[in-house]
């Protein structure tokens, strides 16, 4: 049977509340929660570098230390500015900078997994954006593949809004260029985007059917995953949400199924909004209840 992990992006609001100041107190505050509800608290931690890379790497590697000592696993997310489809060369060549620092900080921070965004339309017709992201990445992974060692992968992320590139079909695509590349499937993305449409089992089933024909077995059921309900409209994503919202989902429950019935072994990181590590804790819970059930 597979092992899902699970864990927020960034530090919660009650985390705060109770006096912490920095995340060099997350590792230990994550390894209480849920206590008395399942033993170990909560395995994952994602670092958001989404406004720049404002650390530097003697601190990078004390942070990843830290978790390490308590046995949870650093993701890192890249800067937001990153565009793989922006036709101008100097942008591009930022793109692949903050790329290559991030692969910098994976090595500080001991982390496994990058995920980014790959890019936007602008003033492109998307068949024209896509077609460029695609030549690019097949120009730079074998470049990237050099530098990531065993069992580190970039993971281009599911987006919500209609203008970005990342549908769950794009991404799954994109990944077929390399073998280091891994999807970032964010549920709540890919649920805000279709308009509601993940409502049952088979809704994520589809999902992941596709990434096992286009990418096989490791990359699937190892696959990183956003998780969050999230509030959309006509264009997408508006805005993250907590699992207290009953109008938007998606609801965690689906697709808990469908982990345990394809055996996955993913990373679930929670993008609640304040209450990420409250939800995961939730989420650890549905899961290990499904789990004793069968």
């Amino acid at each position: 049977m597979g092992k899902v992990l699970f864990g927020p992006a960034g530090n919660s609001e009650s985390f705060y509340a109770q006096g912490h100041k920095s995340t060099m107190d997350a590792p230990e505050w994550l390894s209480k929660q849920g206590s008395g509800l399942f033993d170990g608290g909560l395995e994952l931690f994602e670092y958001s570098f989404g406004q720049g890379y404002r650390m530097n790497m003697s601190s990078a590697e004390q942070l990843g230390k830290a978790f390490a000592e308590h046995g949870i696993e650093l993701s890192i997310h890249a800067p937001y500015f990153i565009n793989f489809a922006n036709p101008d060369p100097e942008m591009y060549e930022k793109s692949l900078g903050y790329i290559r620092t991030g692969i910098r900080f994976m090595h500080a921070f001991g982390s496994k997994r990058l995920t980014f965004h790959a890019g936007s339309c602008g003033k492109e017709t998307r068949q024209n954006a896509i077609a460029l992201m695609t030549e690019r990445f097949k120009q730079f992974m074998p470049l990237f593949e050099q530098e990531l060692d065993d069992g580190l992968f970039l993971n281009p992320e599911t987006m919500g809004k209609q203008m970005q590139i990342g549908t769950w079909k794009e991404i799954v695509d994109l990944c077929t260029i390399s073998e280091k590349l891994m999807p970032t499937f964010d549920f709540g993305h890919i649920n805000a985007l279709t308009q509601g449409s993940l409502k049952k089992k088979e809704d994520f089933q589809r999902i992941f059917d596709y990434a096992f024909e286009k990418l096989g077995e490791e990359r699937t059921r190892n696959a990183h995953i956003h998780f969050s309900k999230i509030q959309f409209g006509d264009k997408g994503e508006i805005r993250h949400l907590t699992f207290d919202d009953n109008v938007f989902g998606p609801e965690f429950e689906p697709l808990c199924d469908c982990l345990i019935d394809n055996n996955m072994n993913c990373h679930i990181i929670c993008e609640s909004n304040g209450t990420m590590a409250e939800d995961s804790v939730k989420m650890k819970q549905i899961y290990l209840q499904k789990l004793a059930e069968r």
